[in-house]
């Protein structure tokens, strides 16, 4: 972790998916390091936003525009001429991509393809750090880890799209990386929450919606198991990675490679559980919720889901570092300011990105 403010301090970085959740933390955490940040993004997705709230229009380069759009995004990296690209743009969402197929589609694996096509003629470019999801993996509920060698799938668009994504990553990796000057990898992350998530049909932000309410937040699927996990985990690992790829002596193990980021084993825990202890740092709601109208057709999500991130432990010397509790308390912390009418979110947050770096630190030694 004392590496990364050394190295990217004065860095230029591009973010595709700047004014997402992910994309907005990380980029708060490139500007706390130091780094010279370009985002590229559509609009910001929800009402409240983090990118909003930590006034990243200001801040760093906001650029406007489509995945889809090859000419406008080439000219964006182009311009902002980046020494490391993380591609997080994204349509997120499972529930949204049986609404829209074709869109979750073409964002994801055009979207994909043609990040990749832009960096792959950009002169300085270090490295690439393309990110995608836990769900790329053929999911048929196994009780273990699913490993990095593991088939890709989907049994909905999105997952399917995600999968998709991994098999462009790695045609261009072997096609035109293979012995390029610039370094690309593929990272694989679990369900992530933390403070500025309002996303549509995730629980985290659906029980907080309800809540600062007065409501009673609806579970789809109380059973599911997930591997959940602070946002700064698989963020931290995505830096790490970044600089990992600019080593020259680790490149060998590390270009062309895709890496799973996931939670300790107490995480990996049931919906509904993870409702009950989120509850308990918000004393004035009442312990309960709602099944889902089971009138209503309910999308397939896959019920069990888990990552070996033993690679990541091989090859990066990474693993996570907060606990399941830790992880809660903390996304708790800071919604609970907002909801306060917090009026230093953005401090608040740089305190959990500095707090999450030295715990990681000693964690380490």
């Amino acid at each position: 972790m004392t590496a990364l403010a050394d190295f990217y301090r004065g860095k230029r970085v591009f973010v595709s998916g700047h004014t997402g959740f992910k994309g907005a933390w990380l980029c708060e955490w490139l500007l706390e390091l130091g780094a010279d940040v370009t985002g590229y993004s559509l609009s910001v997705p929800t009402d409240p936003a983090l990118f909003e709230i930590l006034g990243h229009a200001s801040r760093l380069r906001d650029i406007r525009g489509d995945l889809r759009d090859l000419p406008t995004l080439k000219r964006a990296i182009t311009d902002s001429k980046p020494e490391l690209i993380f591609h997080l743009a994204a349509q997120a969402l499972v529930r949204a991509s049986y609404q829209d197929p074709l869109e979750t589609l073409s964002t994801n694996v055009l979207g994909t393809a043609h990040v990749l096509e832009a960096a792959r003629d950009q002169k300085g470019l270090l490295a690439l750090v393309n990110v995608t999801s836990d769900k790329c993996y053929e999911n048929r509920e196994w009780s273990f880890g699913y490993r990095e060698l593991d088939p890709m799938g989907g049994a909905d668009p999105y997952s399917a799209s995600k999968g998709c994504a991994e098999l462009v990553f790695s045609a261009y990796s072997r096609s035109f990386f293979n012995r390029s000057a610039t370094a690309i990898a593929s990272a694989r992350a679990g369900n992530v929450i933390g403070g500025g998530d309002w996303a549509k049909d995730r629980l985290i932000p659906d029980c907080v919606r309800a809540w600062s309410k007065g409501e009673t937040p609806v579970l789809r699927n109380p059973a599911s198991v997930r591997p959940w996990q602070h946002v700064l985990e698989p963020l931290g690992a995505y830096l790490e990675l970044g600089v990992a790829l600019c080593d020259p002596h680790r490149r060998a193990s590390t270009a062309g490679e895709a890496f799973n980021f996931g939670p300790e084993h107490d995480a990996f825990a049931p919906v509904d559980q993870v409702v009950r202890e989120f509850q308990a740092h918000w004393p004035s709601v009442r312990h309960e919720f709602l099944p889902p109208n089971e009138a209503a057709a309910q999308p397939h999500e896959a019920k069990l889901l888990k990552l070996s991130c033993e690679k990541a432990l091989d090859t990066l010397a990474w693993h996570p570092t907060l606990r399941f509790k830790e992880a809660l308390e903390l996304t708790a912390r800071w919604y609970r300011a907002f909801y306060a009418g917090g009026s230093n979110m953005r401090e608040l947050s740089a305190e959990q990105i500095r707090s999450y770096m030295a715990s990681t630190r000693e964690r380490r030694r």
